[in-house]
């Protein structure tokens, strides 16, 4: 996990990074790709926090600048939380990755009202006020990046309230992006295919649709996490100036329409 040969434009070094929902999978996998690129880095986790130290013990391991901290980004004292401990980390921010998520799997009917506000309560809600808040704190040149899915734009079986939170994050993103673009902040999205994480075992049919996944993969191998981290390195990097506003699918190829 070395920075990218070549091209210094892909450097973190430098950057300090806020990576939301950074203990596990993805995030996790993100947090060390940008500590290893050079960035000093900041984990947001919430329940796991035995996860949480293993991060921070592996990059100690390595020599990289990573630490993390508690906090609940669904309520206001948990995001006050999260902005005070940046603050004594930081003395500003240059990369923010919103990298959690939560959602209910089940059927249409079986949704309630509760349902559909804890779902969106964290996907949407939680990253628009964190951008909000964390805005004073962005330089220029600095960037933000969204973690979307493939049920952003595809129904898929017991879905329908965490693909409907993706596609409005995507939306809000968009927006953000023309928003912010006269202050030099870049906002992106990053859609990955199936990713084989933790999240699956708690998925309905998880294991069928793992091997799905497989079938539909040009390649028969579903995404790995290093592959999203460095889609997400090179988002951060100066590398991506002219990037704002795109979802960037890492998937592999699943999505591309053949006929093989």
């Amino acid at each position: 996990m070395n920075d990218l040969p070549g091209n210094s434009a892909f450097s973190l070094s430098g950057k300090r990074a806020l990576v939301v929902g950074g203990s596990r999978g993805i995030g996790k996998a993100i947090a060390l790709r940008f500590a290893a690129a050079g960035a000093d880095v900041l984990v947001n986790y919430v329940r796991e926090q035995a996860a949480a130290d293993e991060v921070v013990a592996e990059a100690a391991s390595r020599g990289l600048k990573l630490s993390a901290c508690r906090a609940d980004v669904t309520s206001d004292k948990g995001r006050e939380e999260l902005l005070a401990s940046v603050r004594e980390r930081f003395s500003d921010l240059s990369v923010l990755v919103f990298a959690a998520a939560t959602g209910v799997h089940r059927p249409l009917e079986g949704f309630t009202g509760r349902h559909f506000d804890f779902t969106f309560g964290l996907n949407v809600r939680a990253f628009l006020l964190l951008v909000q808040q964390f805005l004073p704190q962005m330089t220029r040149d600095s960037s933000v990046i969204a973690l979307s899915s493939e049920g952003a734009e595809r129904a898929a079986h017991h879905y329908a309230l965490v693909g409907s939170s993706k596609a409005a994050l995507e939306s809000l993103c968009r927006n953000m992006a023309v928003e912010l673009a006269p202050r030099g902040i870049r906002v992106n999205v990053i859609s990955p295919g199936t990713v084989e994480t933790d999240v699956w075992k708690v998925m309905p049919d998880g294991e069928r649709r793992l091997q799905q996944a497989r079938e539909r993969a040009p390649s028969g191998q579903i995404t790995q996490p290093d592959e999203v981290a460095l889609a997400a390195q090179f988002l951060a990097s100066d590398a991506s100036r002219g990037v704002r506003g795109h979802t960037l699918v890492v998937d592999g190829g699943a999505r591309v329409q053949h006929s093989g």
